[in-house]
């Protein structure tokens, strides 16, 4: 490195210019992890072409496991209910 005063106006100002801008890709990703709300939808959208992708592939597949899901969701629900009112009888 060169002793302080003999470095050239201009070489300073592209090393500012490079450091300014990895400040701001840094604040940007920052930003972007920070955006719950945005990383949630695009979970949500990556999600969604997963499934329909798979459905593209293999239909029977698919159908079926959202069935097997209903299911297990409608025999939790009805499992609950019953235990809701034997502690209410009691």
């Amino acid at each position: 490195m060169s002793e302080p005063g003999t470095r050239d106006p201009d070489q300073i100002k592209a090393e500012i210019d490079a450091t300014r801008e990895q400040l701001s890709r840094t604040v940007d990703e920052i930003g972007s992890r920070l955006d719950v709300p945005a990383r949630a939808k695009e979970r949500t959208l990556r999600t969604r072409d997963t499934v329909v992708e798979s459905y593209r592939e293999s239909p029977p597949i698919v159908i079926g496991a959202a069935v097997a899901l209903v299911g297990l969701v409608v025999g939790v629900v009805i499992l609950r209910r019953k235990r809701a009112t034997r502690r209410r009888n009691r």
